[in-house]
């Protein structure tokens, strides 16, 4: 993540991004952690999400985007509802 460095996405636990079947899935990094509401575009290449949970045990909300690049990477934006927003890329884990 851009805006936090890899000690703070790992504060609690590795941080990761889940993307589940049915358009749900969950997120945890630093003392951030919610659970997310996203689509896929119609050409399959981009995920938009929406996102609830809490940022250090205040309740707060946000969004975000991925961008595809290949199979393993996707690169993209985490926004926090009127507070912090971080470039974000992620690999995906098997």
């Amino acid at each position: 993540m851009e805006m936090w460095d890899q000690d703070f996405v790992d504060l609690v636990e590795p941080g990761y991004f889940q993307f589940d079947k049915g358009g749900l899935g969950f997120f945890v990094f630093g003392a951030v952690e919610g659970k997310i509401d996203y689509r896929v575009s119609a050409d399959g290449e981009r995920v938009e999400f929406s996102w609830a949970g809490n940022d250090d045990g205040s309740e707060n909300s946000g969004r975000g985007w991925f961008q595809i690049q290949s199979s393993r990477l996707a690169k993209g934006i985490f926004f926090i509802h009127c507070g912090d927003e971080s470039a974000v890329e992620i690999e995906h884990q098997t």
